[in-house]
């Protein structure tokens, strides 16, 4: 049954959602008169797995530094989707003349946005520290148990999914939940090989230098947070950027919108996501993660995808909440653990901080590891310090787009003076940028020491002792 035009209900099959950043996120429901057929987003989204996202929060540990930012995964993924769905009716025109044999715009919109709605559904409690100190072990990401997801749990609704807020698809077109599962990889090196030229030249939107996703959660972020960062011009950004034969391509008048964007986006890394008490609680979770995560989920998640749908922020807080009155002695250490967490009893406390900037430095080249500057510090300290407990914590950004993106999505610009599509404008452009940012910390148990091992850290560093910020 497909929808068609009724004046007396001219909203049927649609509703609004309210939201803060994008004022209202359209989305489908199902007809007054329903096709039982059909699927609609309103079905996906009201699915297990995608509200599984509201009990996993945006910003992990950055939330007990930012009493505000309590949003969640959940609301991330509906304003990625509507990000997504903006490009997607931008774009198709440039698509549909670049490329032969495109599907519809209905379709490719809703391609994107089913895509973006589902690109964090594989997250687990904390989020990223979760990739990093546990699915790791397993040779797992949250992209990759998204995939799963996405395949073996929601294909079957995806595939009934016949229209976009737009309106129906063409007929026969029918959404493939392994192109979508393709899309929200991010890895380096991924096969693009068997898709079709037209969704490779969509991936940016989804894993490029500014997409559905960063462009959302920049946003959102700083505005849940309360920071107050630089302007991101979304509907500027998007204007701008067009589809060339060459691929994803950003008109030359966008450029300064995308550095403004970058720029902002460096400033929330610095500022929230690498804030300096942030990465205090961080390194006491590392800690203590491991041996909590054995004790609630010890196997691979992919021998229980059941469980895992119930592991979250939530339930993971709520079951570690009660181990101090265990008979445990394991779980009694861990639980006074992480009640000095959640009661926001920080565990260490910044010593020395300064940003270490790699201008004009390869990009990807190895930088020495937290553990080695530990070793050189311990060198220079006073032999009454050292066995001094301290950490020595590196936070590193990339703010620079990739010309040369290893996943074969390169960013390119096109300029209408000379009407050449190259990456070359894009270096010049982001020049001023430095390759990367180390936001290089020391972390001591108190600030009886700070003197030491802010002078040890100068030595090593070859820099002089830099003022340290005041404790929060």
């Amino acid at each position: 049954m497909e929808p068609v035009d009724r004046p007396d209900t001219p909203y049927d099959g649609s509703a609004l959602i309210a939201d803060p950043i994008h004022k209202y996120v359209t989305f489908t429901v199902p007809f007054a008169n329903p096709d039982p057929h059909e699927h609609t987003e309103k079905d996906l989204v009201d699915s297990p797995w995608i509200q599984r996202l509201r009990y996993i929060y945006q910003l992990q540990s950055a939330r007990w530094v930012y009493p505000s930012a309590e949003h969640t995964r959940f609301v991330h993924s509906l304003g990625t989707m509507h990000v997504a769905g903006r490009f997607a009716r931008h774009l198709y025109p440039f698509l549909k003349n670049t490329v032969k044999d495109v599907p519809s715009a209905n379709y490719i919109e809703e391609l994107l946005r089913i895509t973006a709605l589902v690109h964090d559904i594989g997250h687990g409690p904390f989020c990223h520290f979760f990739d990093d100190n546990f699915l790791h072990g397993f040779g797992l990401t949250h992209e990759r148990l998204g995939q799963i997801i996405i395949r073996d749990h929601l294909a079957p609704l995806i595939k009934k999914i016949r229209r976009s807020p737009s309106g129906p698809f063409a007929k026969g077109e029918e959404l493939n939940p392994d192109q979508i599962a393709h899309l929200i990889l991010k890895e380096k090196g991924k096969d693009n090989s068997r898709l079709p030229r037209w969704l490779n030249m969509l991936q940016p939107v989804i894993s490029g230098s500014y997409t559905g996703d960063n462009l959302d959660y920049v946003l959102r972020d700083s505005y849940m947070c309360g920071v107050a960062v630089g302007p991101v011009d979304l509907t500027r950004l998007i204007h701008y950027t067009i589809v060339t034969e060459k691929g994803f391509t950003i008109h030359k008048t966008g450029l300064p919108a995308l550095q403004m964007f970058l720029n902002t986006r460096m400033y929330l890394y610095s500022n929230v996501y690498f804030h300096r008490t942030t990465r205090s609680i961080d390194i006491h979770l590392r800690d203590i993660f491991g041996d909590t995560m054995k004790l609630i989920c010890p196997r691979d998640p992919r021998k229980d995808m059941g469980g895992y749908q119930t592991l979250t922020d939530w339930s993971l807080l709520e079951e570690v909440r009660g181990w101090v009155q265990s008979r445990s002695k394991t779980r009694r250490h861990l639980g006074q653990e992480w009640t000095r967490i959640l009661d926001r009893d920080v565990k260490w406390k910044m010593a020395y901080s300064t940003t270490l900037k790699e201008k004009g430095q390869e990009r990807g080249m190895a930088f020495p590891s937290h553990r080695h500057f530990e070793q050189q510090i311990i060198k220079e300290l006073p032999t009454r310090l050292k066995r001094y407990p301290f950490r020595v914590d590196m936070a590193l950004l990339d703010p620079r787009p990739d010309p040369k993106d290893s996943r074969g999505n390169p960013l390119y610009v096109y300029d209408p003076g000379t009407g050449q599509v190259s990456t070359e404008l894009l270096e010049e452009c982001l020049d001023l940028l430095p390759t990367r940012l180390v936001q290089f910390r020391i972390y001591a148990p108190d600030h009886a020491h700070d003197a030491a091992l802010s002078q040890a850290a100068a030595t090593v560093l070859n820099k002089t002792p830099t003022s340290v910020e005041s404790h929060y």
